[in-house]
């Protein structure tokens, strides 16, 4: 399934930066030299396309990264591995702390 969505990840991102070129901007864009797009659907009705094409595409790059986050394989061979390395993964195993010793007696008061 990861793999699945990255693949998908990446085919809309190659559309989206396509798209985005189209995209008729200040100077002109490559969007101008789409005369036949033009003709048939109108200079509006291609702006349009375009920009909604354009929303589209950036959302589903950005639930496509969501679900590959989601969908991230991590193999574990035990289950309990999960819970004892959850703060360090990779940390090496530290020696325990002796705690200081106990006082022999409490302190007697001043008098």
């Amino acid at each position: 399934m990861y793999t699945l969505f990255v693949i998908l990840a990446v085919i809309t991102a190659i559309l989206l930066a396509i798209v985005v070129l189209v995209q008729e901007s200040k100077g002109g864009g490559l969007a101008s030299n789409v005369s036949g797009a033009n003709s048939v659907l109108g200079v509006r009705k291609t702006t349009d396309f375009i920009e909604k094409a354009t929303w589209i595409l950036a959302a589903a790059l950005v639930v496509f990264s969501v679900a590959c986050s989601f969908f991230d394989h991590q193999e574990v061979s035990d289950p309990s591995e999960i819970v004892t390395n959850m703060g360090t993964p990779t940390a090496p195993a530290k020696t325990p702390v002796q705690a200081p010793a106990a006082p022999a007696a409490p302190a007697q008061p001043a008098k």
